[in-house]
């Protein structure tokens, strides 16, 4: 094997996503052959001893990578622990599953949103699907409250914005009316913290439900439909799909 950042052997080898990494080795928790590891120093994971919290991270002890798909339940955070004692998407895994280590959601859905979210122990693949350059699309279905304008939807599909920066385009379907509501397809290519919902208010239309459908191409609806919930493995052909599209959209640091 060939050396690489520190940072990046332990998000590939499913320690901790990339970013969880830097902070490990910025808090003095990581040693590389007994001396406390810096950000940005490189290692060769074979032949170079490597521990975290005083366990020493093996070749033989790497976890095998878990890929899964989760339809997130309204209610529930996307994190692995929440201090206030809130339900966690980790507890909707059976035992086995929630032990795997370095499991984590990919990115986040809020506490009253719904729908897909991608949780796996694979570091590298989280940071390369959250980097800011990655622009893999998300498919959400929104119901808005009152009838929203011609003029409103034109302003979203071409950009809102916010905090002093305009959103990338949008796609926004409108798909019916009910009820003095209005059900709504927004296809994203960014994911600013809570965009949809912030935009939809800013419009005079707040979000009186939402959810997302699918992830790129990988859906929890059709013929795989997903009960709310429910989790599943990644198909293989998902899998390839997701990390051919991170690959090409940004370039990987060593």
């Amino acid at each position: 094997m060939t050396t690489a950042r520190i940072q990046k052997i332990l998000s590939q080898w499913g320690i901790a996503s990339r970013r969880r990494a830097e902070q490990l080795i910025l808090t003095g928790r990581v040693r590389v052959n007994g001396e406390v590891a810096q950000l940005g120093q490189t290692a060769e994971p074979t032949t170079d001893r490597i521990e975290v919290d005083g366990k020493l991270i093996t070749v033989q002890g790497r976890p095998e990578p878990v890929y899964l798909l989760l339809n997130k339940p309204v209610g529930v955070v996307s994190t692995c622990f929440d201090p206030r004692g809130r339900p966690t998407v980790l507890e909707l895994l059976p035992p086995q599953l929630r032990e795997c280590e370095g499991i984590h959601p990919v990115g986040r859905l809020d506490l009253e949103s719904s729908g897909a979210l991608l949780l796996t122990n694979d570091g590298e693949l989280t940071f390369q699907l959250t980097h800011p350059r990655h622009s893999i699309s998300k498919t959400y279905l929104v119901w808005v409250r009152g009838q929203i304008s011609n003029s409103a939807l034109d302003g979203w599909r071409n950009g809102i914005d916010l905090d002093g920066k305009y959103t990338l385009p949008a796609q926004v379907t409108t798909l019916k009316h009910q009820d003095n509501h209005t059900l709504l397809e927004v296809v994203l290519t960014e994911g600013r913290n809570r965009q949809i919902r912030r935009v939809a208010t800013q419009l005079g239309h707040p979000v009186a439900d939402l959810h997302r459908t699918k992830i790129g191409d990988i859906s929890i609806e059709g013929t795989s439909s997903m009960e709310i919930g429910s989790h599943r493995q990644l198909r293989l052909i998902e899998l390839q799909s997701l990390q051919s599209g991170a690959i090409t959209k940004i370039s990987q640091p060593n």
